[in-house]
């Protein structure tokens, strides 16, 4: 089969770029997803993602693992992201956060022309149909539906107003450049039309909507295995679709959009890449770039846990139960209550330090226990906040674990191997708890779990690496610049090869101080138009 674009992944980016790449009904594009069409009821209903999180079983969900990590005393991290239409943002918790505008600025510092916070803010208001309309920082004509939650619980409301009492201001907006403060999150949520309350992925908003063009091809259950070069220039995608190896073919690009973990892998499994990565797997070199796979960067999370004998969160009891199944009915007939919640409903931008110029860590309140990434379970109810170290300078790698394109790559984060990213988390974390003793917050909490004493810092290190893990941000395998690590250009096109760009969160140089979906979704805007612009150039 023969295309003008080939894309590789259907997840944020490439719902994005499928998309958006086929409004020219004059160009065919062929988009490749491992997974399926992420349209389930599972992916619909925002309060399922419970389901999908843990990964047992795997639904819509790679569940990945780290190698060992040292600085979690030899534990291995859980990596779950998302495998279908739509990836990780058809399994997240829907926050719609972009981050610092500082984040931008220095992206551009960092040799990223193009990529400050007042040419990429274009993009964020052009992906969004925010409910709150139309400004000079957000869109109301764009696919992606964004609005306020429809009904936090009180004990997030009591949250916030405990941030408050300790003079942290409140933020009623987290997406207009300094996001410092505490509130709530608006999520990538329907609120038009019949689907009312229902998650809105990068796939429900850009690509299920226009699956019928004739010159889109949309290809589920196919697992790409290699890029096919001619040279130095990339012609197209081998993929496996359940027993066979077919081919597709490239006229004008080959885009990979599998994401921080699957992009190097593929390029890895391609032969791009360092020798040491790709040669010991019998793999022929085809081009060598010291950066793919290297530059691994996420928001490392630590978790406190309260139980409560409020009863309006998510918790495992009989009343609870019966609850459930009211807030089941009640969304089916109107899209609201609780199914409809992000569970996370709750943020903070904090300092530790005042002279710094941004917030440097993050907190999420979330309306339920979660311990270990809610693979273990705990009766009764309650609720948790996170905190997480928003620049990590800690770097880790994602690399081949075997020349096979069905086995997992190596992924390694690397996690508190900087001295400092510990350093930040203990002062986060003493801030979160310092917020979860205040009132109103403290008269919802019946006990603390886990964290039974006041730990010294010694203590609280101990806590930290025995039970800290991701809070789903990878960023940074296949960065953008012109350094000597950089794999692609401002412009996305992989470095001394053709025909080939990569657009998704693996080309971010630095990770950005929030959440990474929405900027995700902007870098695949702003492809988007440079491709469009190349083709006609």
């Amino acid at each position: 089969m023969d295309f003008d674009y080939v894309i590789v992944g259907g997840g944020s980016a490439g719902a994005t770029l499928a998309s958006r790449l086929s409004e020219n009904p004059n160009v065919s594009v062929c988009l490749l997803e491992a997974g399926g069409r992420g349209d389930s009821l599972l992916v619909r209903a925002p309060a399922a993602v419970v389901a999908m999180l843990p990964g047992r079983p795997r639904i819509n969900n790679w569940a990945f693992e780290t190698v060992p990590q040292p600085g979690l005393n030899g534990r291995r991290g859980y990596q779950p992201r998302g495998k279908a239409l739509g990836g990780s943002s058809a399994i997240n918790a829907m926050l719609y956060v972009r981050g610092h505008a500082r984040d931008y600025d220095e992206w551009a510092e960092l040799g990223c022309e193009g990529w400050d916070w007042h040419s990429v803010l274009p993009y964020f208001r052009k992906s969004e149909n925010n409910a709150r309309g139309k400004d000079s920082l957000h869109g109301a004509n764009g696919p992606l539906q964004v609005r306020d939650q429809d009904a936090p619980r009180p004990v997030t409301d009591a949250f916030v107003e405990a941030g408050q009492t300790l003079q942290i201001k409140h933020q009623t907006d987290f997406n207009r450049g300094d996001n410092e403060g505490i509130g709530h999150c608006q999520v990538t949520q329907f609120h038009q039309a019949d689907r009312v309350g229902e998650r809105c992925s990068a796939a429900a908003a850009y690509l299920h909507p226009v699956l019928h063009r004739p010159n889109l091809t949309v290809i589920t259950a196919a697992q790409a295995r290699r890029i096919l070069f001619d040279g130095k220039r990339a012609v197209g995608v081998e993929y496996q679709h359940k027993s066979s190896v077919r081919q597709v073919r490239a006229g004008k690009e080959v885009i990979l959009s599998g994401g921080t973990f699957n992009s190097p892998q593929l390029l890895q499994l391609s032969g791009v890449g360092r020798p040491d990565d790709i040669r010991p797997h019998g793999i022929e070199m085809i081009h060598e770039l010291p950066g793919v796979g290297q530059n691994l960067q996420d928001h490392l999370d630590f978790t406190l846990a309260y139980k409560s004998k409020d009863r309006d969160n998510f918790g495992i009891s009989a009343s609870g139960s019966l609850a459930l199944l009211r807030h089941m009915l009640t969304w089916r007939k109107t899209g609201g209550g609780m199914i409809a919640t992000p569970f996370a409903e709750g943020a903070a931008f904090l300092k530790t330090d005042p002279q710094i110029d941004r917030p440097d860590i993050q907190l999420h309140f979330v309306i339920s226990i979660v311990d270990d990434h809610a693979r273990k379970l705990h009766l009764g109810h309650g609720f948790s906040c996170h905190t997480c170290v928003l620049r990590p300078k800690s770097r880790g790698s994602v690399r081949l674990a075997s020349a096979d394109p069905l086995a997992s790559p190596a992924i390694d984060p690397q996690f508190l191997s900087d001295p400092e990213d510990l350093a930040v988390l203990i002062k986060g974390v003493r801030r979160a708890r310092e917020i979860m003793a205040a009132d109103p917050i403290a008269a919802f909490a019946d006990k603390e779990l886990f964290i039974t004493e006041e730990p010294d810092d010694a203590a609280l290190a101990e806590h930290i690496r025995n039970r800290a893990d991701t809070i789903y941000h990878p960023v940074g395998t296949c960065k953008m610049g012109q350094d000597d690590l950089a794999v692609v250009a401002p412009d996305l096109r992989v470095h001394g090869l053709q025909g080939l760009r990569v657009v998704d969160a693996s080309v971010m140089p630095r990770l950005i101080g929030g959440n990474t979906n929405a900027p995700t979704i902007m870098i695949a805007e702003k492809a988007a138009d440079m491709i469009k612009a190349d083709a006609t150039a």
